[in-house]
């Protein structure tokens, strides 16, 4: 089956954000694509600091504009986070939505792991805190589509293997790491700790990141990825706002297992 990821420069306007998704929807379906992976906060992209209004509600007008994205162009739209409305009135939930191409709701996931890091720009020394806005996810979550399994997670749940082991033994095939990895830290570790999740789970691995600059404050690396079960790069989308594909077979999974047992 042929799989892509949609690489964008997110802003905090989410009318602006659809319309550059729209765009790489419509060049996924001429192209064959079944599943359509997106990255990070595509829907509005804060500075950090603040949350976004634009909040995620169930059945409300952004929940649908998500949904909608999957059945005006017949695709399974996968992995993509918005912020999503809490309990608390100054915190958020980092939420990965996925929908079948019909628009079928197929479950969420919270974000567990929340990003915290001091990190040196411009000489001078940054912190960020995805807790100062967001509210710590608890549970792990496989779906099902109509083709596998798919492990959800997003960003910063890439540095905790045992999530990723975890799906696998709940069956998983596939895995997604929706992300906005900062530049530092994507140019030190982004591609070594996503082929080191699909050399481990022996499973294919969508990794789709937020690239460029944002807003003032917030800045992202890009390289989505594409990773086979051997940790073969399948395709990178590097810099810049893009469509990336490949076509997968999930009888490889099998045929790594086979030659290398790590799960017995």
């Amino acid at each position: 089956m042929k799989i892509g990821a949609i690489q964008i420069c997110s802003v905090l306007d989410y009318k602006e954000n659809l319309k550059k998704i729209k765009h790489y929807l419509k060049e996924a379906k001429e192209l064959g694509v079944e599943y359509v992976f997106l990255p990070e906060v595509f829907y509005s992209m804060s500075d950090g600091k603040n949350i976004t209004p634009y909040l995620v509600e169930q059945g409300n007008e952004h929940y649908q504009n998500i949904q909608n994205l999957a059945k005006e162009f017949q695709i399974n739209i996968l992995g993509g986070t918005a912020s999503t409305k809490s309990p608390e009135p100054n915190k958020a939930y980092n939420r990965s939505y996925n929908f079948d191409q019909q628009g079928i709701d197929l479950g969420h996931y919270d974000k567990i792991n929340l990003f915290s890091c001091d990190i040196k720009k411009n000489g001078e020394d940054k912190r960020i805190d995805e807790g100062d806005i967001f509210l710590k996810g608890q549970d792990p979550k496989v779906i099902a589509t109509k083709d596998f399994k798919l492990g959800l997670s997003i960003c910063f749940d890439l540095r905790f293997p045992e999530l990723y082991q975890n799906y696998v033994r709940q069956g998983a095939q596939v895995m997604t790491i929706s992300s906005a990895f900062t530049k530092p830290t994507g140019e030190a570790h982004w591609h070594i700790l996503v082929r080191a999740r699909a050399i481990e789970c022996q499973c294919f691995v969508v990794a789709t990141g937020q690239w460029g600059q944002h807003n003032e404050k917030v800045s992202t690396y890009g390289h989505s990825l594409i990773v086979g079960p051997w940790g073969e790069i399948l395709a990178d989308a590097g810099e810049g706002e893009k469509l990336i594909t490949a076509d997968i077979d999930l009888d490889q999974i099998e045929l790594v297992r086979k030659s290398v047992k790590v799960f017995c």
